[in-house]
């Protein structure tokens, strides 16, 4: 069944409508919130804000126009630049910490802690830049949308997407290295993280 036709059946009241299209599309609206604020515990209420505005508005949306997963994501974001006025981002865990040592596996101490560092630096280094590229990095390198796609949950041209990709993984690729000046980022961003 399409999600088209599930938010058909969620906005005529439908639970299992709602369960179903709820199971298919969290994750990714989970990723896009934790990467976008940083905080698990705050991409949760993101994700829950999300659902419960599906709920209200699956009456407005209009099949064909963008899809459901980018108008979901839309609503995410701007529950996230909601939250973001609101509080301030939460640090990632210290490498040293209970937190940070449970997220790894040891097998080479050295390389993995090598490893740890460099997801750390990359990780504050994506919420370190300004939210419009953060978004399209999330959405293109990290959720692997299309551009189109992305550029349909931003509400913007597909040209801006590109552009503030440019950028971002520019100013990403600065921020890790350490550098002045523009190095042409080799990899992408998910194959950093």
């Amino acid at each position: 069944m399409s999600h088209d036709h599930l938010l058909e059946r969620i906005a005529a009241g439908d639970r299992e409508a709602f369960a179903l299209l709820y199971r298919e599309c969290r994750p990714d609206v989970y990723r896009f919130a934790v990467h976008m604020c940083g905080s698990p515990a705050q991409a949760e209420d993101i994700v829950q804000d999300v659902f419960v505005a599906v709920i209200e508005a699956a009456a407005s949306y209009r099949p064909g126009q963008s899809g459901v997963l980018p108008w979901l994501l839309g609503i995410a974001r701007n529950h996230v630049r909601r939250w973001r006025h609101r509080r301030r981002v939460l640090p990632l865990p210290e490498d040293g910490t209970d937190d940070g040592r449970r997220l790894a596996a040891e097998t080479d101490p050295v390389g993995e802690l090598t490893r740890q560092r460099q997801e750390t630096a990359l990780a504050r280094a994506l919420l370190a830049l300004p939210p419009r590229y953060r978004e399209v990095i999330v959405l293109c390198d990290l959720q692997e949308l299309s551009y189109e796609t992305a550029a349909s949950a931003l509400g913007c041209a597909i040209g801006t997407v590109r552009s503030r990709l440019h950028r971002g993984r520019a100013r990403l690729a600065r921020e890790v290295c350490g550098t002045k000046r523009d190095p042409i980022l080799q990899l992408p961003a998910s194959k950093l993280l």
